[in-house]
């Protein structure tokens, strides 16, 4: 090795060396897990991007919460539209 680089050094480097090399390993087992029970690791599989937006619930309508609405006052909605000035002019 290098003459210049203590032992300790060179056991970090390769500890070091270790722990990405697991690291790398674990990311691409966690980014190819979706394939549950498959026979084939690369067969071609249904797309699950509609399966996940199904998954999200409503948040307004008839499957959701009602929308929720604040009356302001004439002095609110005054304030709030000269904070409205104010941030917008900024931009």
């Amino acid at each position: 090795m290098l003459p210049s680089v203590s032992i300790l050094q060179q056991i970090g480097l390769g500890i070091l060396l270790v722990v990405v090399v697991l690291w790398a390993v674990g990311l691409v087992r966690l980014t190819r897990r979706g394939n549950h029970g498959t026979a084939a690791p690369y067969r071609q599989r249904p797309p699950r991007s509609r399966a996940r937006l199904d998954a999200v619930p409503r948040q307004t309508g008839p499957g959701g919460p009602a929308s929720e609405n604040v009356d302001l006052t004439p002095a609110e909605r005054q304030a709030f539209d000269d904070l409205v000035r104010q941030l917008t002019s900024r931009s």
